[in-house]
Parts: structure tokens; sequence; C-alpha cells
């Protein structure tokens, strides 16, 4: 898959950091040091802008160990970006930490995957087709 880019950023183009890795590190677009206190948030501009493939999206992860070791993630948990969105890609962090942390020039902030889909065709019925889980969910097999 093709992807287009146009890089207004004032870095290189994101790459996959390794030959088995599914994702490429966005990076903080920004014009200097921005402190996130706990509970938070913020948008952060990448300067990247993408044209993808119809049947395609791309997903914005928060990064691991940024969450781990100072609880900073993505406000909306995993972000879509349409196949028909031009727009700048921006990635909505917040500190879910106990302490403020700093979000500086360059720093790797969240994590782009591309993923295939299909488009449903939703069909309105009177009854769904009965499975042995049925209606459990919420934890019903179990902690």
């Amino acid at each position: 898959m093709k992807v287009n880019v146009i890089n207004k950023s004032q870095f290189e183009l994101p790459k996959y950091e390794t030959e088995g890795s599914a994702g490429i590190d966005l990076q903080a677009n920004i014009d200097g040091p921005i402190e996130l206190k706990p509970f938070d948030r913020t948008l952060i501009p990448t300067g990247l802008f993408i044209s993808i493939p119809k049947g395609f999206e791309a997903q914005i992860r928060g990064r691991s160990g940024l969450a781990l070791n100072h609880g900073i993630t993505l406000a909306n948990g995993i972000g879509t970006i349409d196949s028909d969105y031009r727009g700048e890609i921006k990635v909505i962090l917040i500190n879910l930490g106990k302490e403020s942390y700093t979000i500086n020039i360059g720093d790797r902030i969240a994590q782009m995957v591309f993923i295939k889909y299909e488009k449903a065709d939703l069909i309105v019925t009177d009854e769904l087709d009965k499975t042995a889980r049925g209606k459990g969910g919420f934890g019903h097999s179990g902690y």
C-alpha cells in the first residue's frame, strides 16, 4: 500500500524502527515545550498530512513507554484517520499520571498503524443468531 504524504514538519518522514514494527512513530511538531499537568489534555500537531487509499484507515495509538512510565496516553483511546481526511494529523494526549510531564519538540508521542477494513451492510432483523455466550459480557467469564 502506498500513502501520499505532505511533510510540513521540521523532521524527516516517520519510519518503521524495526523490520517487525507495525507502526511508525509520530513526533511533536511544536514551537516549544508543552507542560501537561495531571489530567490535562492537549492537541499536539505532527506537521503530517496524508492521503490513504480507500478501504484503509490510519489508527493513532499511544506509546507503551509513555503510558507506563509517565501516564501519558491518548484521550480518545485510539484515533481513526479516515481515507477521505486531508487535514493535519494531530494527537490528543492526556496525562493520567501523578506528575506534570513536558512534551518537547520532536518527542515521539504516538504511533500510526495502517489497517485495511471492510464496510458492513447493516440489516434490520427481529432476532439474532444464537451463541453459547449469548448476552454475557462485562466479566461474565471471570476475572
